[in-house]
This record gives C-alpha cells, sequence and structure tokens, in this order.
C-alpha cells in the first residue's frame, strides 16, 4: 500500500540553464561504511525527498546524495533542506568527481554530467513503499560464529567503539571476557535489541556506524598532494585545497563549520624547524593557551582560543620538514579528537617537498606570514627598565583586562604590584632578564620650559624600536593643581604611554601616562606624567628600593640618548 508523505516545498531556482554551461554539484547527507546501511538509510530518505542517489565513494565507503543540480541550486537546496530540518546539518555540497558506482535506486543511473530539472512538490504526493534487500538478522548461534571469524583488530574495534558510546571501560585487549559481554549488553538494550551479550553482524556493524559517524560527517578520506609529498586522510567534506604558499598547502573551509587544515612542507634543518616552531607560535592560528613541546627533530603545539582549537605537528627527517595544522572550531571536541588521531595515523611523508617559491606570486602584507594573519595583542604599550633583574615599570592602563602579558612579545610576565590611582603597574618577567640599561630617577624637578623626551613604542612595535618624541616641561602639577603629575607640551601617540620621560641628560623625570577616554577633550600637545615621586612610593609600598641619579646638566648627544632609550625601554602587550 502506498504511504502519504508530508509535503515539503523545493522551491523554483531558475530556469534550467544548458547542462554544459553548468557546474555538476550534490549534496551529500550521509556516508556509511556499510552497503546494507547505507541502502536502507537511501530508502528512508527516499520517502519523503525527490533526487535521492547512493554512490560507492572508495575505501569500503557509500554515500547518500540529493541531484544532480547546477551549484548555485545545490547550494539553495542544502540551505532550504537544512533549515527544515531534513537532512543532516553537517551535509555539505560536492562535484561528482567524489562518486563511483550508483547502488541506489537500484537499476538506475544518475546523470553525473547534467544538472536535473529543478522540481516543485506543493501538495502531498503518494510514494509507493521502497522495497530494500533485508538482511535477517541472525540467531545466537550464527552471531557467535560471525563473532569468532573476527581477527584480533576486529575484536578491539568493538570494545573501541563501545567505551566511545560509554559502554565499557575496561582495557582494549580484544578479549571477550564479562566487561565486555556486560557491555555489550547494555549496548543492545539501549538501542532496542535483545540483550543477548553478543552482537550480529548487523548490530556489530551498527554500532561500528555509529562510531565512525564523525568521520563519516566530515567526508574522511585518504588524500595525495604530491607537490607537498604528503598522503594522509583529510575531511574533504569540509575542506579542499586552496593554493600553496610556502611552507604551506592551504585547505580552506567549505562550509560554516569553519574546520581548515595545513599541510607543513619544506626542506631545511634544525634551525629551519626550530624558526618554523617559534613562527607559528605567532599566528592567529595557534591561540596563546594549549601545550606545545620540542626536541632535536620534531615539535607539537596546541593552542585554544578565540573560538578555534589548533593542533599542528611537524617532523625533520632527511632535510624535509612535514607536518600538518588541524583548525577546528570550539565545542565539537568529540569529533575534532576523532579527526585528528585519524590524520595523525594516517600521515605518511612521501617523496617530493614543497618548492620554498611557492606562493611567491601572492599579494604582500606585513600583517601576514605565508599568508596567514599574525597574532596581535589587543593593546600595545611601553614600559621600561627599573632593576637589573628585568622588573618592568608600566601604565595601569597597558595591563586592564588582559589574560595575558608579554614583554618585547617573547617574554610573559605578571603584575607584581598596581597602583591604580596613579595609573602605574609594576611588572615582574616569568623569567629573569638582562637588560641593557635601567632607569635611574632624578631625585629633583625638572625646570619649567626644559626639554624632555619619551621614549615609547609609538606604532606597537611594527618599528621594532621604540621612537623618541620631543617637548616641554609645562607644569609641575596637573590642570586642578593635583600634586604627582608633570604636565608636558607633549603630542604622543597611544602606544607610547608608559614609557620613561626623559631630561636632557638622560636622568628618568617620570612616568607618560595614557590619555584618558572622558568627555573633556585636551589639545593634542597635553600629556601627563607621573612623577618620580609617585613612581617612588609606588615602588617602596611594594618592597623595592631604587637608586638615584644626582642632578647633571650637561645634555648627552642625540645618539647617546637613543641608546640610552633603547636598552631601557620595552614594549608591553596586552593579550586576549
Amino acid at each position: 500500500m502506498p504511504r502519504l508523505f508530508a509535503a515539503f516545498v523545493i522551491f523554483v531556482f531558475g530556469l534550467l540553464r544548458p547542462a554544459l554551461a553548468q557546474e555538476v554539484a550534490w549534496v551529500q547527507v550521509e556516508a556509511h561504511p556499510s552497503l546494507l546501511t547505507a541502502q536502507e538509510r537511501a530508502s528512508q530518505f527516499a520517502g519523503r525527498l525527490a533526487d535521492v542517489n547512493g554512490f560507492a565513494l572508495g575505501g569500503g565507503w557509500y554515500g547518500i546524495a540529493l541531484g544532480p543540480y547546477t551549484r548555485p541550486d545545490a547550494e539553495r537546496v542544502l540551505r532550504v533542506y537544512r533549515l527544515q530540518g531534513q537532512i543532516p546539518q553537517d551535509s555539505y555540497v560536492v562535484d561528482s568527481g567524489a562518486f563511483g558506482q550508483q547502488f541506489w535506486p537500484v537499476g538506475d543511473n544518475a546523470q553525473l554530467t547534467a544538472p536535473a530539472p529543478q522540481t516543485q512538490v506543493t501538495q502531498a504526493e503518494p510514494v509507493p513503499d521502497p522495497q530494500p534487500a533485508a538482511l535477517p538478522d541472525e540467531t545466537l548461534a550464527e552471531a557467535r560464529r560471525g563473532e569468532r571469524a573476527l581477527d584480533a583488530d576486529g575484536r578491539r574495534a568493538l570494545q573501541v567503539a563501545l567505551k566511545a558510546a560509554g559502554f565499557y571501560a575496561s582495557s582494549i585487549d580484544g578479549s571477550f571476557g564479562r566487561g565486555t559481554r556486560a557491555a555489550m549488553s547494555d549496548w543492545q538494550a539501549a538501542r532496542g535489541y535483545e540483550p543477548t551479550g553478543v552482537l550480529t553482524t548487523r548490530q556489530r556493524q551498527a554500532l561500528m556506524d555509529e562510531y565512525n559517524a564523525p568521520l563519516i560527517s566530515v567526508g574522511m578520506r585518504s588524500h595525495s598532494d604530491s607537490r607537498a609529498g604528503i598522503t594522509m586522510q583529510l575531511p574533504l567534506g569540509v575542506v579542499k585545497f586552496s593554493h600553496y604558499e610556502s611552507p604551506f598547502a592551504h585547505y580552506d573551509a567549505t562550509d560554516d563549520l569553519g574546520v581548515r587544515v595545513l599541510l607543513i612542507s619544506q626542506p631545511g634543518d634544525q634551525a629551519t624547524l626550530y624558526g618554523l616552531y617559534d613562527i607559528m607560535q605567532t599566528l592567529e592560528i595557534v591561540p596563546l593557551e594549549g601545550p606545545r613541546s620540542r626536541d632535536g627533530n620534531s615539535f607539537t603545539l596546541e593552542g585554544r582560543g578565540k573560538g578555534i582549537v589548533s593542533y599542528s605537528q611537524a617532523k625533520l627527517t632527511a632535510g624535509r620538514i612535514k607536518g600538518f595544522t588541524l583548525i577546528w572550531p570550539v565545542g565539537d571536541e568529540d569529533r575534532r579528537s576523532r579527526v585528528l588521531a585519524q590524520m595523525q595515523a594516517s600521515f605518511e611523508p612521501t617523496e617530493g617537498v614543497l618548492d620554498p617559491g611557492a606562493g611567491a606570486d601572492a599579494p604582500q602584507n606585513v600583517d601576514l606570514i605565508s599568508g596567514l594573519t599574525v597574532r596581535k595583542p589587543k593593546r600595545s604599550r611601553s614600559g621600561f627598565y627599573i632593576d637589573a633583574s628585568g622588573l618592568v615599570l608600566t601604565t595601569s592602563e597597558a595591563v586592564e583586562g588582559c589574560s595575558r602579558i608579554t614583554l618585547d612579545h617573547d617574554y610573559p610576565a605578571q603584575v607584581a604590584a598596581l597602583d591604580a590611582a596613579h595609573g602605574l603597574a609594576l611588572l615582574r618577567p616569568e623569567q629573569a632578564l638582562a637588560p641593557m640599561t635601567v632607569a635611574r630617577l632624578r631625585s629633583d624637578e625638572p625646570r619649567l620650559q626644559s626639554e624632555v623626551a619619551v621614549s615609547g613604542y609609538s606604532y606597537g612595535g611594527v618599528l621594532g624600536a621604540p621612537t623618541l618624541t620631543f617637548g616641554t616641561v609645562a607644569d609641575l602639577k596637573g590642570l586642578a593643581g593635583e600634586p604627582g603629575l608633570t604636565r608636558l607640551a607633549l603630542a604622543p601617540l597611544p602606544g607610547d604611554a608608559g614609557g620613561p620621560v626623559f631630561d636632557t641628560a638622560g636622568g628618568v623625570v617620570g612616568l607618560l601616562l595614557a590619555q584618558k577616554n572622558d568627555s573633556q577633550r585636551l589639545p593634542e600637545d597635553v600629556s601627563f606624567a607621573a612623577d618620580t615621586g609617585v613612581i617612588r612610593a609606588m615602588l617602596s609600598a611594594a618592597g623595592l628600593e631604587i637608586g638615584t641619579e644626582m642632578p647633571a646638566s650637561t645634555p648627552l648627544p642625540p645618539d647617546d640618548l637613543s641608546k640610552l632609550a633603547l636598552g631601557m625601554t620595552v614594549l608591553v602587550g596586552c593579550w586576549d
């Protein structure tokens, strides 16, 4: 008897254009390593959707796809069916090259080279009951015989799948003892089967389909990149090759899941490997938080933050560095870990290595390395060394709301003391540093209208060294008469805040404070510095006493003042 299915409207997406002028595309909705399961699922989809087809994918996998369509129509069908909940959310658009022999509909042969006409179903239509070949379930004796035919790897795989499903907690040894039998029985009961403790052939396949669903959903299959010299399994349902830009082969996201893969391939030695390790940690794709390790011929990097989890590995062998990076969105850890494990297990370096000149014609950008964005702090300010161990004084504004603080990009630091009332912060590096120069605070007040210079990273470290901005002392108090402030006739940039204010003899007469973002807008050449009295009081409260410099009247030559500033001034980075 025919059954009636609820109406589903597929909008007409435009007149069909000539087939040869269109790129043929399909919406792949599922894939299974079992032909029987794939036939059953294709039958279920065909009961409610049009244009259902099934094809062999290679490697023992079978896919279910809707189509064929033009690519624009396939994209629209994907969006509409997803919105309606008719297909899985991880369905994706694929071209005909992914398909082999057709297995559904039985005896049919879909047009792999021409789009199908779009249809519009506006009312319920009778659909005949499909008649797929059914595999009868087995008796207990037959199930035991089938189980005995399994090899050791097959038995361990079932234990792994049971463990992943939460039913098994013992060792993966391939021995079906009481723990494994109990796990099988519990799985059967949870899935609506008779809990015999022995899985039938169909149940074993269902368990493995369930376990492999994360890999199936992203189109995991073997891929060989001859230019990079790497063969491995990749989630080709959600990424596709984009371009080469040494030392990376870029595989970019094809949908809103946002997965990305980089294949790493370059000639080099240990120094090249170590340089790559350092450079990759400056990229946005490697967030700051996460374990990382390096030995003589390999490294691994894991980063978590900014909505992504990334994992990178690389190894040096016979003058070639090969590896990969997987970038995955947060909140999908089970699937990410399965895909990563499959990539690691299947990774195989082959002959060939990516030409170091690959991608040399790509547009140049100072914020990019090999097509990847360099990570930047959310705020860059200045500071200066005040003792030989590397303690740094900066403005409190520089460290507000930071999850991580760095000195000169590379050295993590912690806030050792804070005087928010006067705008000061003392930073202690996590490892002892050896400054070239430390500040010598002047013990006397600067003279009004005397010349001063602020040393700071005006452009957030882009220039690689601090710059000097010159001005004069306008007053020895704030605009409202506040003590502890020195008003300067000087026009700094935001990155200069926290930098030392020098007199012409190289003595530090203050610390430049950040401009306040209030409703009162001051002239550009009005700025303020915390004077040395406030600085000393803050340091004393923190248990730190530093020496003084006797007043000097002999100005330093400009080159000497620049060298002094270079050795003392620090780039302070505030990171999310």
